[in-house]
């Protein structure tokens, strides 16, 4: 194991046995998406995009290329399916773990970092909906808070807490702009819900990467989701241990054999 990660797991579990975080004693076992969520979902997608963006702010971007990005989103809906699944892995525009990891090697790629707010701990010291994150590695709650063991060792990447769809959104394609001679490489946490609803506003930007699936408390309707984007949300998601060890291997792969 690499000794970086096997420090911190070691100051996380002294952490948890002083002052354990609350968390889910087991996972509920929920579907998804419902299938009433999932009726008409890519019209539901759009509606959202316009509805709900104050101030403009998604489609100001939009509009630095409208025609590029009106014919990327042409192509994404009559592609249909917006992203290759493999468990709790979507990827977009990437064949697969072992192309991510060769995406990063390049000068020219800009990865970005992902995390919903929904699985910061309820004891976060920056709160929960907001995009503030202090990662403080001799903070108690951080040392057991997964986005805190991330981005504390992963280096080089642009990181963000993600409050809303809008939110990252915007992030997304400013970065993109603002660097016209880089690739973007994202690995992004959200409900399948989300990653269903808005993989194919990625694909029209040609964004590439992945997104991983959560658990725990979902949303799988939308009115659980449109709750979500105002800051209702007083379950926990997480992502699973299996799934974390996944993650970190895309970006570190020397901390875990590959397989």
């Amino acid at each position: 194991m690499h000794e970086k990660l096997r420090l911190w797991d070691e100051q996380a579990a002294a952490a948890a046995a002083k002052r354990p975080l609350k968390g889910l004693k087991q996972l509920p076992k929920m579907v998804g998406i419902t299938t009433g969520a999932r009726r008409f979902l890519k019209g539901k997608s759009l509606l959202w995009m316009v509805r709900h963006d104050q101030g403009g702010r998604v489609f100001r971007e939009i509009l630095r290329h409208p025609v590029r990005y009106f014919l990327g989103y042409m192509r994404a809906l009559w592609r249909g399916k917006a992203y290759e699944r493999d468990g709790d892995f979507f990827f977009y525009g990437i064949d697969g773990e072992k192309a991510f990891r060769q995406e990063l090697q390049k000068k020219e790629t800009l990865p970005v970092l992902g995390f919903s707010y929904c699985h910061k701990p309820f004891e976060c010291p920056s709160g929960r909906f907001n995009d503030q994150c202090i990662h403080d590695p001799n903070h108690r709650v951080c040392q057991q808070c997964f986005i805190g063991k991330a981005a504390n060792l992963i280096p080089n990447v642009h990181l963000f807490i993600i409050p809303t769809i809008h939110y990252i959104g915007e992030k997304m394609l400013k970065l993109k702009h603002q660097n016209p001679n880089r690739k973007l490489l994202f690995a992004i946490t959200a409900c399948e819900l989300t990653l269903e609803m808005f993989g194919d506003w990625g694909n029209m930007a040609a964004l590439r990467g992945i997104g991983i699936r959560l658990d725990g408390r979902i949303c799988n309707t939308m009115q659980a989701f449109a709750l979500s984007e105002r800051g209702i949300k007083p379950g926990l998601t997480v992502v699973t241990e299996a799934t974390q060890a996944r993650l970190l291997r895309l970006f570190l792969p020397d901390t875990f054999p590959l397989t």
